[in-house]
């Protein structure tokens, strides 16, 4: 009996911190160019995100004072614009750059982003 083993395509996830007017304004628009808090991708160039272990650092470095917050899954399959992996200055790992405006339909999910839950990692969507 020949058996073929086939590699079946896995989803890749990434995240963005992001407020929910930001969200919800990108909802309306049809597009999110919201790059990080209080910059726009047309300032930056590109929009941050993080992989699910980047998360809690970033939180706690960017967003601690930040009390209401959502946090957006993103299925990597979705967006149309490219990812590029860079290291940032200062840091010693790659950081996932959307360079291009995220079309909502890219995001899985939309997470309540309380505090006390900013200091571990994601779990992937179900």
């Amino acid at each position: 009996m020949n058996v073929t083993l086939a590699t079946l395509p896995t989803m890749t996830f990434i995240y963005h911190i992001a407020s929910p007017a930001d969200w919800e304004q990108a909802r309306r628009d049809g597009q999110y160019t919201t790059s990080t808090r209080g910059v726009t991708l047309a300032e930056e160039g590109f929009i941050h995100t993080s992989t699910a272990g980047q998360v809690p650092g970033v939180a706690d470095a960017f967003y601690r004072d930040a009390p209401d917050l959502v946090l957006l899954v993103i299925d990597t399959e979705r967006v149309g614009s490219p990812i590029r992996y860079e290291v940032p200055p200062g840091a010693d790992q790659a950081f996932p750059h959307i360079y291009g405006p995220l079309d909502p339909d890219a995001v899985v999910e939309v997470r309540p982003f309380p505090p006390e839950a900013r200091s571990t990692p994601p779990e992937p969507p179900a």
